[in-house]
C-alpha cells in the first residue's frame, strides 16, 4: 500500500435509535481503487454517507482521518472542498440549474479561481464524449427529465470534471442496462487514469466491476465487516453470492 489517504478505526454509527455500523475500520491508499460489497441493507450506502457528512447518520465510536486530519470534525462544505466526492445512489433533480453550470460553480469553489469559459466548454465536451452523451445535455436542468441511465451518467460526468482526491460511488450501476453500465465503466476507467485519484466503490452487483482495476474487496454484512481481500473475491461473490459470509457471519454470532 501506497501513502494512507483514508483511515476508518473502529467506526460505530447510528441513524436515530438504530445501530448500522459496529466497529468498522478500513484503510484505503493514495490512488487506489477498493470495493465494499454486501447484500442490500449491509449498512454500504450509509458508510459512504458518513464519509461526506450526512447529519441523519451519528457517529458514536471510532475515528475517520482523512489525508492525515481528522475528517469527523469537518462540515460537508469542508470535505468537498478537500476533494472528496460521492455519487448518489438516487441522484436528485435541480430546475433552473444547468448540469454545465453546476459543474463549473462546483469547479470554482473547490479552486477559489474563475474558469475560463472557453477551456471549460472544451473539457466538459470531451467528457460528454467519453460517456456518449450528447453535448446538449451540458444546457438541461441538472438532472431534470433524465432517465436513470442519463442521471448515472451525468454523476460521472461530474466525476471526470471536478477530478476529486477521493470518490465514493454509490450504487452507481444499479437499474441500469447492460450497455449503460459499459458505458459509466468506461467513465470510472478515465478516472482511474489519474494515477492520484482514489475510488471506493460501493455496490451488491459484480457488473461495473468487470472492466475495472481493483486493488482491495471488503465484504459487509450487517454492519461489520466481515471479510477483506483482493479482486479474487468479485469472482466468487458473482458465482456464489454472498451465502458463504452469511453464513459465517450466523455461525460466529451462534
Amino acid at each position: 500500500m501506497g501513502e494512507e489517504l483514508l483511515k476508518i478505526r473502529e467506526l460505530d454509527v447510528r441513524a436515530e435509535e438504530n445501530q448500522i455500523l459496529h466497529g468498522v475500520s478500513l484503510t484505503i491508499g493514495r490512488g487506489e481503487t477498493h470495493v465494499l460489497m454486501g447484500p442490500n441493507g449491509a449498512g454500504k450506502s450509509t458508510l459512504g454517507n458518513v464519509l461526506m457528512g450526512n447529519p441523519q447518520y451519528r457517529v458514536t465510536g471510532g475515528s475517520i482521518e482523512f489525508a492525515g486530519r481528522d475528517l469527523l470534525s469537518q462540515n460537508v462544505d469542508e470535505r468537498a472542498k478537500a476533494g472528496l466526492f460521492l455519487s448518489f445512489q438516487n441522484p436528485v433533480e435541480v430546475p433552473g440549474v444547468s448540469l454545465s453550470n453546476f459543474i463549473r460553480s462546483a469547479l470554482e469553489m473547490r479552486s477559489g479561481e474563475r474558469i475560463r469559459m472557453w477551456e471549460f466548454r472544451k473539457k466538459i465536451h470531451e467528457s460528454l464524449e467519453v460517456l456518449n452523451m450528447d453535448s446538449s445535455y451540458a444546457d438541461r436542468d441538472l438532472n431534470v427529465g433524465f432517465s436513470g441511465g442519463e442521471k448515472k451518467k451525468a454523476e460521472i460526468l461530474q466525476l471526470l470534471m471536478l477530478k476529486p482526491v477521493f470518490a465514493i460511488l454509490d450504487e452507481t450501476d444499479s437499474g441500469l442496462d447492460v450497455d449503460a453500465v459499459r458505458t459509466v465503466s468506461r467513465g470510472v476507467e478515465e478516472y482511474q487514469k489519474d494515477k492520484k485519484g482514489t475510488l471506493l466503490i460501493i455496490t451488491h452487483s459484480t457488473r461495473i466491476l468487470e472492466a475495472l482495476h481493483v486493488d482491495a474487496v471488503h465484504v459487509l454484512v450487517e454492519g461489520r465487516i466481515v471479510e477483506n481481500g483482493d479482486a479474487g473475491l468479485i469472482s466468487e461473490i458473482n458465482e456464489n453470492g454472498f451465502e458463504r459470509f452469511l453464513t459465517q457471519k450466523a455461525a460466529e454470532e451462534g
